[in-house]
This record gives C-alpha cells, sequence and structure tokens, in this order.
C-alpha cells in the first residue's frame, strides 16, 4: 500500500514530501488550512500566525489552531510543522513528545 510505504520512507528519513490523493472532509477554512500545511517544507517550520496570514484570514489565529487540531491526516499533512509565534511547541493531538521526535526527525529541532 501506497500510505504505508511512504510513512516508512519518511520514518526512515528518506521521503521528505508525500504523493499521496487526499480527500479530507471539513469546512471551507479547514481545507484552506490544511492545504496551507501541505505547503511548509520539511524542516521548517510556521507560527499559526504564519498560516492565518497565508490564507488571507490575519485574524483567525485561534480558529487556525482549532482546524490544525482537526486535521485528519497528521504527518501526511504537516500539523506538527506548526508552532507558536514565539517558537513554543503547542498542541498536537499525538503529544508534544511526539512533535518534538518528528521534527528532530526533520531537523527542524536538535
Amino acid at each position: 500500500m501506497a500510505c504505508a510505504r511512504q510513512l516508512k520512507e519518511y520514518f526512515d528519513g528518506t521521503r521528505r514530501h508525500f504523493d499521496l490523493p487526499l480527500g479530507p472532509r471539513g469546512t471551507e477554512f479547514q481545507l484552506r488550512v490544511w492545504e496551507a500545511l501541505t505547503q511548509i517544507p520539511y524542516g521548517q517550520t510556521r507560527s499559526y500566525r504564519d498560516i492565518a496570514l497565508a490564507i488571507g484570514k490575519p485574524t483567525a489565529v485561534r480558529a487556525v489552531g482549532a482546524a490544525n487540531g482537526r486535521n485528519p491526516l497528521p504527518i501526511v499533512v504537516p500539523c506538527h510543522r506548526v508552532i507558536g509565534s514565539d517558537g513554543s511547541l503547542t498542541g498536537f493531538a499525538g503529544g508534544l513528545e511526539a512533535k518534538t521526535r518528528l521534527l528532530q526527525l526533520e531537523g527542524s529541532l536538535i
């Protein structure tokens, strides 16, 4: 199965981008947020504010956080790459330890 193979490659450190056909269901706003998440390059992070600006909703920082938390495809849609404006690691459905490990895998954290 392509999904399992691509996830294995990601965790082995040989895949930086997923090319799976995605069809998440959500509100128009959530879909815009999730699309913006897919644009965050491997090894980089963005703040919730950055995502709000990217989708043209600069005052919707909290709503971006809520949409991020409802991401049905974590890792593939890299919600773990979103951090607080002050650089702090904030919420992740898999827990902050998992978020830290994912960012370390990608080289965003030492």
